[in-house]
């Protein structure tokens, strides 16, 4: 296990007891490097949304822990919020919980001569991601595409304006 799975994982068992007791849930995790600052980030989300008044207060209770734990060796920068709008879906229970709501894919290398790609998610398995594709003329009349999962570079609930 790598120092960073080490870390969001640690920091995940910190955090469940504290978004359950504040109503919660924890969406995703992560520690990462942007620029020259590590960043300890947080999301969490509930029915109907999250309010920044959830975030300050898993922040407030996190950041104690956190300082008292001290397993982290570098500085970093704690950050608490919900996934948003437009969410990655990283995770099976991202998808399940997203199946027949519109997502956006975006590939490694062009299939088809395109990179991006938005429909439906239809379903998902181990090895792969199906969509019906958006009625578009690049993309078709509604077709389904199936992906393979290591073909997928990010995939995220569209949202619309």
């Amino acid at each position: 296990m790598s120092k960073r799975d080490t870390y969001e994982a640690k920091f995940e068992q910190i955090l469940l007891p504290i978004t359950e007791k504040i109503g919660v849930q924890i969406y995703d995790v992560e520690y990462v490097k942007e620029g020259t600052d590590w960043y300890l980030r947080a999301y969490i989300d509930k029915e109907g949304g999250v309010t920044i008044d959830d975030c300050e207060k898993v922040s407030r209770e996190v950041s104690e822990v956190m300082d008292q734990e001290d397993f982290i060796e570098d500085a970093y920068i704690l950050e608490v919020s919900s996934p948003g709008l437009g969410r990655t879906l990283k995770k099976d229970k991202h998808l399940e919980k997203s199946i027949g709501q519109k997502v956006e894919i975006k590939t490694y290398k062009p299939i088809e001569k395109q990179k991006e790609f938005s429909g439906v998610l239809e379903k998902f398995d181990s090895e792969s991601i199906t969509i019906s594709l958006e009625e578009t003329e690049k993309q078709g009349n509604g077709k389904k595409m199936t992906f393979a999962r290591g073909d997928v570079a990010l995939i995220r609930l569209a949202f619309d304006f």
